[in-house]
């Protein structure tokens, strides 16, 4: 749908934000820029929709150079999210949201109606309609302004930077629900980061900029984490680009065990028989099937195990599902190395040894970027 064509950005003084930049950027996709300061993504992200005009090259959207259209109709053909949302702080929320759909001359019933359908698409509850952004947490503002981009059902989505302002956990919420939104309505999204991990885990394709404004690489994020294009993008990607690769491949492949699990009601003989297996502990589960914690076989009661006295399962994994990341990540953070796995519902079907899980890497290692390929949406979704 986008399609950016030997595009150069210099300013009067001699500054050179974007240097000879093409890309394709596919339709229905979420296509993320990412890079170090001063690396011209921002620009690139506003000349998209003519906030910067381009010194050289052009831009086309579904074949037609954007200057073709008057720079207020394009511009209200765009959603744009940006870092703290960017609200009108004298409008209710539900006025936010609607401010597009008005400009392009809706009635205020229809409006508004459009409005209250998005603030539940995206994960806001009817009861905030008519506060005011000052009356909301930070995440709560961001889906505000990923609403009222939403508002008016544009074709594509600029975003930039827009959940850099909140905490980790909020981030990754929003980062969730992105995806999920973008698998309902199928955007064409161009995102702007400085963080390699979210660009990792929304990016359909990655675009790598160099400072000056430079393309450093553009690929899929598996590929980009197996074959770096040079120096550069190996440094920015980081030392742990092997365990980022994990994510796109998928848990289904692990083999479970069910042996070393008992229920905390348990008897002698079932917790003897379940301890003569490999696992030097067994996971203690509660009587609906949800871990509680590994003990020792031999300092296991009968019928009444003491969960106080547990050592901590650590992160369990959604078994086909997660990724293989995820698993890992259960597994190191169990102090038996052993990792859990559970359904939907939080209910144990298996655990894993470390072993196990690297055998796993090894061999999806060994089938190639292929393998992953099915994981890859889903482990964007999951982890």
């Amino acid at each position: 749908m986008i399609r950016i064509d030997s595009v150069t950005k210099r300013y009067p003084d001699g500054t050179v934000a974007v240097d000879r930049l093409s890309l394709e950027i596919p339709d229905r996709s979420i296509t993320v820029l990412v890079g170090p300061s001063g690396c011209g993504k921002t620009t690139t992200l506003r000349m998209i929709n003519r906030m910067v005009e381009p010194s050289e090259g052009r831009i086309l959207l579904d074949g037609a150079d954007i200057r073709e259209q008057p720079v207020n109709t394009l511009r209200r053909s765009m959603g744009y999210v940006i870092q703290n949302a960017g609200l009108f702080q004298h409008r209710t929320i539900l006025d936010n949201i609607a401010t597009v759909p008005r400009l392009l001359g809706w009635n205020r019933q229809r409006a508004r109606a459009r409005a209250a359908e998005l603030m539940e698409r995206v994960g806001l509850d009817s009861s905030l309609a008519k506060r005011y952004p000052y009356q909301l947490s930070g995440g709560q503002q961001q889906r505000v302004g990923v609403a009222r981009a939403l508002a008016a059902d544009p074709p594509v989505l600029l975003m930039d930077e827009p959940f850099s302002a909140v905490d980790p956990v909020v981030r990754k919420g929003l980062q969730e629900e992105l995806l999920r939104i973008q698998d309902e309505l199928g955007k064409t999204i161009v995102f702007v980061t400085h963080d390699i991990d979210e660009a990792i885990k929304l990016g359909t394709m990655v675009a790598v900029l160099r400072t000056g404004g430079r393309l450093a690489q553009y690929a899929p994020p598996a590929e980009l984490l197996t074959a770096p294009a040079d120096d550069f993008v190996e440094d920015f990607l980081g030392t742990d680009r092997g365990i980022r690769r994990l994510s796109f491949f998928a848990s289904s492949a692990l083999e479970l065990t069910t042996t070393p699990i008992v229920a905390v009601d348990s008897t002698a003989e079932q917790i003897a028989t379940r301890g003569a297996g490999e696992a030097p502990y067994l996971l203690v589960t509660d009587l609906d099937g949800r871990p509680l914690g590994w003990g020792e076989p031999g300092e296991l009661t009968a019928g009444r195990i003491d969960p106080g006295r547990l050592l901590p399962y650590g992160r369990p994994f959604e078994h086909g599902q997660e990724s293989l990341r995820a698993a890992l990540d259960g597994a190191v953070l169990s102090p038996t190395g052993w990792a859990v796995g559970v359904d939907g519902t939080g209910r144990v079907v298996g655990v894993v040894s470390q072993q196990t899980i690297g055998e796993a890497i090894r061999s999806a290692h060994a089938e190639g970027g292929d393998a992953g390929a099915t994981a890859g949406t889903e482990a964007k979704v999951s982890g």
